[in-house]
This record gives structure tokens, C-alpha cells and sequence, in this order.
């Protein structure tokens, strides 16, 4: 079993280790942090949350030697800064001397900016997310200008320094949100408390792959969960935007995961670990199910 850290803003503990008063704190805090989340999402939920990105990101941290749960931690803050960030710039008033006649000009203007830099908002992100995992070594600024130059891109101390602001004061320094991997951990934690025979420890690592697996190709899968669900190959739009509380439910995709994984290591009573899943939770078992069958499908097809 790996040495892994959960992170909270007063605790720290190894997986395996922790007492059930602790779980208990954690599964609650998550719960409601998962629940505010899906109360106040944005039409640009998930945008920045594509296969590319992700494959990005998980290849910056996987080249620098990061832990998996930097990548996740780094996804989640560059989604949420980039939907603060955009509806900042485009709610500002139009400057003056902008062209009348061309309305889309001033944000054309803007994406452009954004794009130009895009690349090193998305390696701030990581190196401030490598600063708050208390398991994983810091990215300091040496490290980044070398890896940034290496990849292409030739940028100063000082820029990195002024990207990081930027990204904080964005984000208004509120950085510790959680991130599906945490969820996971947390409910694999919980379920290998309730349920002692379930192979945690087998499941632990096998999680890790399907997380990553979803993470990639979250826009097929979720695509195909909402046709299933509301059983029509041409979801209508409003279809489409009620779904998107599905496709931000952490929660959902923790147990869905862990689910996958036991399916997968043909874990006896398969359906006794999606019951305890949805006990633990509160979600019914057959959206468990229609989510762990759903990928299922896709992991096959892909192999």
C-alpha cells in the first residue's frame, strides 16, 4: 500500500490509518463541500476539464515525478480559475475606442491574450497545487524555468512569480478545494472500514488507473451516461444543461470509480459493494451501477 496523505486544513493522515471519528469528519466535510459545489455551478462548468488539458497535466506531473493527486488538484484549480478569470474580462465594460461595429472584437482580443499564455497559466496552476501537498516535493521556480524551457517555452522567474499571483488573486487564495482522487481514497477508506472483506488494498491502485481513464475520457463517457439516462440519442440542450450537476458530482464519480475497479478484480458480491457504496453516499444503486456499466463499455472498446 502506497503512502498517501489526506489533506485537509487541520489534518494529515497515512490511507489505512485513519479512526472512523476521522472518516466520519471527512466523509461529512466532503458531502458538503460536493453539494455547495453543484448548488453554484457556471455554465462553463467542465470546459477546461477536457482530454487534452487533462493529458497535459498529467504528463507535466508525471514528468516532474509529482504525485497523482498534484494533477487533480492542478485540473480543479485551473477549471475554477478560468471561470472566474473569463467572466471577469467579459463582463467588464467594453474600453473606449473599441470598434462599434465589430461587437465581437474586444473578446476576440481577449481569448487572444489568454491563448498567448494559456500554456504557463496551466503550469502555475501545477506548481501551486505541488505547494499544497503536504506528500509530494515543491516545484520551485529553477525546476519550472528549466522544465518550461525544455517544453519550448522561455519565461523568467520574475513571469512565473507574476502568474502565480495572478492565478491567487483569481481564485481569491482559496486553494484547498478537493479533487475526485481525494474523494476516492476517502469512500475506498470508508467502504474497507464498513465492509472488512472488501480488498482494499487491491482496489487502491486499480482506482488510480480508472480515475485516470475517466478523467481522459470524462466528454465520451458522460455523453453516454446522459443518453442512457434519459434514453434519447439527441439529448435536447435543456437535457444537456440539467446534466451537467451529474458531470460535477464528485461524489458520484468517486463511487462510480470504485465500483468500476471491484467490477474489474471480479470482487465477490459485487452488488454488496455497490449497496454499501450507496449507503455511504446517499446515491442509489442503480445510478452506481448505470455509471460503473457505462465505463465499463468504454474501457472495453478502448482495448
Amino acid at each position: 500500500m502506497a503512502a498517501r496523505l489526506f489533506c485537509s486544513p487541520s489534518h494529515s493522515v497515512k490511507f489505512g490509518e485513519a479512526s472512523f471519528d476521522l472518516l466520519t469528519d471527512f466523509l461529512i466535510n466532503l458531502n458538503k463541500r460536493n453539494k455547495d459545489n453543484l448548488n453554484s455551478l457556471s455554465k462553463c462548468n467542465g470546459n477546461f476539464k477536457d482530454k487534452k488539458l487533462a493529458e497535459y497535466i498529467f504528463l507535466i506531473t508525471k514528468e516532474l515525478t509529482l504525485d497523482p493527486l498534484v494533477g487533480y488538484h492542478a485540473i480543479e484549480l485551473l477549471q475554477r480559475f478560468m471561470v472566474k478569470h473569463l467572466t471577469d474580462l467579459l463582463t467588464t465594460p467594453t474600453p473606449q475606442g473599441a470598434a462599434a461595429d465589430q461587437p465581437r472584437s474586444y473578446e476576440d482580443a481577449i481569448f487572444d491574450k489568454i491563448k498567448g499564455k494559456f500554456h504557463l497559466i496551466i503550469f502555475s496552476c501545477v506548481q501551486l497545487a505541488s505547494k499544497l501537498s503536504l506528500h509530494s516535493h515543491m516545484i520551485d521556480n529553477n525546476t519550472a524555468v528549466h522544465f518550461l524551457h525544455s517544453v519550448g517555452h522561455s519565461v523568467s522567474k520574475q513571469t512565473l512569480l507574476e502568474s502565480e499571483l495572478m492565478i491567487l488573486k483569481g481564485l481569491e487564495f482559496r486553494l484547498n478545494v478537493p479533487n475526485p482522487l481525494i474523494y476516492v481514497e476517502i469512500l475506498l477508506e470508508v467502504l474497507g472500514h464498513n465492509e472488512p472483506s472488501s480488498p482494499v488494498e487491491r482496489l487502491y491502485d486499480l482506482c488510480h488507473h480508472v480515475l485516470q481513464f475517466v478523467s481522459l475520457q470524462r466528454a465520451a463517457i458522460y455523453d453516454t451516461l446522459l443518453k442512457t439516462t434519459v434514453q434519447c440519442v439527441r439529448p435536447s440542450r435543456e437535457q444537456r444543461e440539467k446534466f451537467v450537476t451529474v458531470t460535477e458530482d464528485c461524489m458520484l464519480l468517486g463511487v462510480g470509480v470504485i465500483a468500476v475497479a471491484a467490477f474489474i478484480l471480479r470482487v465477490r458480491k459485487w452488488e454488496q459493494v455497490v449497496g454499501e457504496l450507496s449507503h455511504i453516499t446517499g446515491i442509489s444503486r442503480k445510478s452506481i451501477s448505470d455509471f460503473a456499466h457505462v465505463t465499463l463499455k468504454h474501457i472495453a472498446r478502448s482495448t
